[in-house]
């Protein structure tokens, strides 16, 4: 997902997302923060993030460094 730091202000769904409804959703309205939040629930609580962690989360993903299950 591409996001610009301090430049998208309106939520974008993860590239990753396969359309069951298990949806993350991203933006960063401010350069020092990536905001996260679940789709099904707009409402509810968001994570903020340094651009550093995010890009670190994101990589270790890519990666395959999690496990579910």
């Amino acid at each position: 997902m591409a996001i610009k730091l301090g430049s998208t202000t309106g939520w974008m769904k993860s590239s990753r997302s396969t359309g069951n409804g298990a949806c993350v959703e991203v933006k960063s309205p401010a350069v020092e923060s990536v905001v996260v939040r679940d789709s099904k629930d707009p409402q509810g609580p968001v994570l903020t993030f340094s651009p550093e962690a995010w890009s670190s989360f994101v990589t270790d993903v890519d990666r395959g460094s999690f496990t579910i299950g």
